[in-house]
């Protein structure tokens, strides 16, 4: 930390009470968005409420220092990077503080989504839905006018804001809300009446200027929004702030007005053979009382067609186009015939649509809307380093201007041999356009400056403007002077008024020297001078085809006037013979230092990881800590830093760096989840493991690696081991020696292991006789702790006809030393299995594992660590062993001679099943069994991820992630829980005595292979034991 950052962080924790960061790691989490953009921070401050944020503006003005707004960081302007200091809203400033009959009292960290969640009971809701309203913040929303899909029913934010509390940028508290200017005038008492008075002032110098230089465009956001803020004697100062990006005034409390939802919605699907006639039937649709009309284009079609096999049979194979239609209402009947009369009119009268589906349940529609919402930002899982960038993405012009707008776009790009996605709310006229470049070609970026002027040309030719809800932030507002005209100087002026010194988000909106487009672009390559240019690249383009690669399927993508001999069918750059670039530091996992890099910079910054939603698993550890350190994109955005040379290779040995890290328990959830598909989990290990080879392992943490042995030793005096677990002055004397948790629940001890027992029973040999054999690998817990497990396992795959080995040599998988960043170590174990387990698939045998980790081990985390063939043999054929029992099931060949349970059981689904599988294949096998009742609990994340919940300082943050799960367990109705995870069913029995049981056993029990499992669910779990 450098001088002035050190004075600054001292100055603001000596002045308030909130988090005040100015140290390196802080920074660059901080120093981008979902922009193309990075500038790195003064500091970063976290009010905690509007004491804290006057107190530190106070600060900032007596030092010049300017000042950011942020909320979830999701703009695709740049709206909240700058140099001075941020202030993250999103932290503590996150509480709904009333709710009245049709509006919400609230704070500006409050995220959209969960704000409609709450409001759900009472009927009522947000209208205004922009695409990252699962993770944008209300003061976001308000601070740049957000709208969405739905803009055609429920407009924009500036249409429901009643009143602001704001801070100006001299510390000052206004109240703003209707005034009127006559009785304003009268009192000019308070420093709100002579704020409303000079800007009333102004607006009605101007109002004839404002109201004839509007755009013609049914959405603007270019410049502070002057048309509709005036209205006899009233002023609206609320409405005024809504759209200026902070620039004005930082909202500290909102009031907003809330909408009541229609009882019933339809949703049309409508595709077209060319991209202007989708527009034109646009057009039409909007004289038919729709409330959203989406248009997607050919290239985000065929993703959606390659990443989900619904789609494949939805949307046909020669579309150009497709329109998303939604009707809504009260009445049913209304809304379905007002839905069928946009089909009919649209394919039959019209003949612009050749293909309709259309659809009022539920299930169907959020099928049909998750095109729209969740396709796009699946452009960002190409590969290579062409991405489509956001720097044009919110351009809208006239509605009857689109068609002839997409024609002359499609000739602008083909011009200037560019590739390019369109989504369009094309309802209003709006598109967001992404041009494909590579953002660390010199090249490109000069490429990027001609592209944005000619593209702005064409718009303002068209009576459109440079923006429509996305705001200008530092991608539009150095052009925004063209559009502006004559208005220049009253934005100007109003900008002054509000902040004379200019110290609140300054070269935004209205900048006498604003940056230019490329500009403090993001740094994608590796420079050892830490130049945050991002210029250079290792990849030649001409952005003329881009080779789109989704979940495994390879499609090149061609502008349709290019022929494909002008193009390559191969990822950009494969055929340049180069060596790989430098890097900070020569990495453990199978990767080079360019794949490396390639992965960090997968990260776009949209902040989706950020999402509380119940219905995903995405970063638990955020969920119960919502800070931006926990999310992935922090984690990806740090590695970014250390592989492009911003920060030194020293950093990854110092404690602030490894707690962030640490904040990653590679569940894997991001990875799945992420729009990107991210590996935030392998990036963290790469971290991780740099960390440990500079600094080695704490005390606590290499038990954990070595728990194998560990058990071994302790077996040997069992009784005493297991005395010891269950004393509290024992286990408060472990904490303090190794860090372990006091009063975390643990398994008791075995005298003997089950790789012992299978010795003994003659498993250890491989059979070659029958053509149905499996190979056991247990890992640490079953072959230590739950030999009951291990027993049942063989006896149903027995009972199946199915001849098991049991490898004595296999060592644990090595999930906890991956997870604590033991790489080196890990790598010996995975060796060591893979050269084992691969010799026995070469003579026929399946690998079948109860532990869900070790799945993920054998199939995901092995091909990181080494760079084997044996590895990937071991990866095909490996199965968690309740998935390779369901697959036997599919395949007709399970025996089913299964005896009723009549149980009811809370079944909880590990992180890692769904890494491995992404399906619940033990809850289903669980359906199999009569009368037993099986009831999912869905509540995420157990919150225990293995050695995380093991350790005291996350004891209680893991029972916080965890808690949802926990009390829904002890829930009388549930005789037991469920659960294939070792390390969930230990946090399952944390808050309760009710066992937790291993899906498998209850199996065996139903075949009646092992009826001694009937006392199981009457077991109890002790004060520190579990069952």
């Amino acid at each position: 930390m450098d001088q002035e950052r050190a004075r600054v962080q001292a100055d603001l924790r000596g002045l308030v009470d909130c988090e005040v960061h100015c140290s390196e790691s802080y920074l660059h989490i901080y120093a981008s968005d979902a922009s193309i953009y990075q500038i790195l921070p003064l500091g970063i401050v976290r009010p905690r409420n509007t004491a804290d944020v006057v107190a530190c503006v106070q600060y900032a003005a007596e030092h010049q220092i300017p000042i950011h707004a942020r909320g979830a960081g999701s703009s695709l302007a740049g709206e909240s990077l700058g140099p001075g200091l941020v202030f993250d809203f999103s932290h503590s400033m996150r509480r709904v503080l009333e709710v009245g009959e049709d509006f919400v009292r609230l704070q500006p960290g409050v995220v959209l989504a969960q704000l409609n969640r709450d409001l759900e009971s009472g009927n009522l809701f947000f209208g205004p839905d922009p695409s990252t309203r699962s993770v944008t913040t209300m003061g976001s929303v308000i601070a740049i006018d957000a709208s969405g899909s739905h803009w055609p029913q429920y407009g924009s934010a500036r249409q429901h804001v009643l009143q602001l509390e704001v801070v100006t940028a001299d510390g000052v508290v206004h109240r703003l809300s209707q005034h009127e200017l006559e009785a304003t005038r009268r009192a000019t008492t308070t420093a709100t009446d002579q704020l409303v008075d000079r800007i009333g002032g102004l607006v009605e110098r101007d109002q004839d200027k404002i109201q004839s230089l509007r755009r013609g465009s049914l959405v603007d956001r270019c410049g502070y929004q002057l048309h509709d803020v005036l209205a006899d004697d009233t002023l609206n100062m609320a409405r005024l702030l809504v759209g200026s990006e902070g620039t004005l005034a930082l909202i500290t409390e909102a009031t907003v007005q809330l909408d009541v939802p229609p009882a019933h919605r339809g949703l049309a699907l409508l595709f077209f053979r060319r991209l202007d006639d989708a527009a034109r039937a646009a057009s039409d649709v909007m004289t038919m009382e729709v409330s959203t009309c989406d248009l997607m284009d050919r290239r985000l079609l065929t993703i959606a067609r390659e990443t989900d096999y619904r789609y494949e049979r939805l949307i046909p194979r020669d579309a150009e186009a497709m329109l998303l239609v939604e009707v809504a209402g009260n009445d049913a009947a209304d809304v379905r015939k007002r839905l069928d009369l946009v089909v009919t009119r649209l394919r039959r009268k019209k003949k612009l649509a050749f293909e309709a589906r259309a659809t009022m349940e539920t299930e169907q529609r959020d099928l049909y809307w998750r095109i729209a919402r969740r396709i796009v930002p699946m452009l960002y899982r190409l590969k290579g380093a062409i991405r489509p960038l956001p720097f044009v993405e919110d351009v809208a012009v006239p509605p009857d201007q689109l068609p002839d707008f997409l024609v002359r776009l499609q000739d602008l790009l083909k011009h200037h041999k560019v590739t390019a996605s369109v989504f369009a709310h094309a309802g209003q006229g709006q598109l967001h356009i992404r041009p494909f470049f590579d953002l660390g070609n010199t090249a490109d970026q000069q490429r990027m400056q001609v592209l944005a002027e000619s593209v702005y040309e064409l718009v303002l030719e068209l009576d459109g403007t440079i923006s429509g809800e996305h705001g200008l932030g530092l991608s539009r507002t150095w052009y925004a002077h063209h559009q502006y005209g004559e208005l220049f100087d009253l934005y100007r002026d109003v900008k002054r008024v509000f902040d004379p010194q200019n110290l609140l988000n300054p070269g935004k909106v209205v900048a006498d020297y604003p940056q230019p487009l490329i500009k403090n672009l993001r740094p994608v390559v590796y420079s050892a001078s830490g130049n945050s240019s991002g210029h250079g690249s290792h990849q030649p383009s001409d952005g003329s085809m881009v080779s789109e690669q989704v979940d495994g399927v390879d499609r090149g993508v061609f502008d349709d006037e290019l022929s494909e001999t002008d193009v390559q069918h191969d990822d950009l750059g494969e055929d340049v013979d180069l060596a790989p670039p430098a890097g900070p530091f020569p990495l453990l996992m199978t990767w080079n230092q360019e794949e490396a890099l390639l992965a960090a910079r997968n990260c776009n910054g949209c902040g989706r990881c950020r999402t509380s939603s119940p219905i995903e698993r995405m970063c638990p550890i955020f969920r119960f800590a919502p800070r931006e350190e926990a999310s992935p994109r922090a984690k990806a955005n740090l590695m970014r830093a250390l592989l492009t040379g911003q920060v030194p290779p020293s950093s990854v040995a110092t404690d602030e760096m490894r707690e962030i890290a640490d904040l990653c328990v590679n569940c894997h959830q991001c990875r799945l989840e992420c729009p990107a598909g991210v590996d935030v989990p392998k990036l963290m290990t790469e971290f991780k493991g740099q960390n440990v080879a500079q600094n080695g392992l704490r005390v606590g943490d290499w038990l954990l690696t070595r728990l194998d042995f560990v058990c071994s030793m302790a077996s040997r005096a069992a009784s005493v081991t297991n005395w010891a677990i269950a004393n509290r002055r024992i286990r408060w004397l472990m904490e303090k020696l190794t860090g372990l948790a006091q009063g975390r629940k643990m398994p008791r001890i075995s005298s003997r292991s089950f790789l012992r027992w299978a010795q003994r029973q003659k498993l250890t040999r491989p059979s070659r006789q029958s053509d149905r054999k499996v190979v056991l690998f247990v890992d640490v817990f079953p072959n230590w702790f739950d030999l009951q497990l291990c027993e049942a396992i063989v006896r149903i795959f027995q009972h199946n006809g199915f001849d098991v080995y049991v490898p004595p040599r296999q060592r644990p998988s090595g999930m906890m030393s991956i997870n604590l960043g033991a790489v080196e170590y890990a790598q010996k174990l995975a060796t060591h299995n893979v050269q084992l387990l691969a010799d026995a698939v070469r003579q026929g045998y399946s690998i079948v594992t109860p532990e869900p980790a070790a799945a993920l081990c054998l199939q995901h985390e092995y091909l990181q660590l080494i760079d084997d063939e044996d590895a990937r043999l071991v990866a095909e054929k490996s199965s968690e062993a309740c998935q390779f029992l369901w697959d036997l099931h599919n395949a007709g060949k399970l025996a089913l001679d299964l005896r009723p349970l009549h149980w009811l059981i809370g079944y909880h689904l590990p992180c890692h099943t769904r890494a491995v599988t992404n399906d619940s294949p033990a809850e289903r096998l669980l359906g199999l069994i009569p009368s037993l009742m099986v009831e999912r609990i869905e509540k995420g994340c157990s919150g225990m991820a293995g050695a995380f919940g093991m350790k005291r300082a996350n004891y209680r943050s893991s029972l916080r992630a965890g808690w949802g799960l926990i009390s829904t367990i002890r829930e009388p109705r549930f005789q037991a829980g469920s659960t294939q995870c070792a390390s969930c069913k230990i946090q399952m029995e944390q808050g309760t005595n009710k066992p937790t049981i291993h899906p498998l056993k209850i199996l065996a029990l139903s075949y009646g292979l092992m009826p001694e499992f009937e006392s199981l669910i009457h077991e109890r779990g002790e004060e520190l034991t579990i069952t």
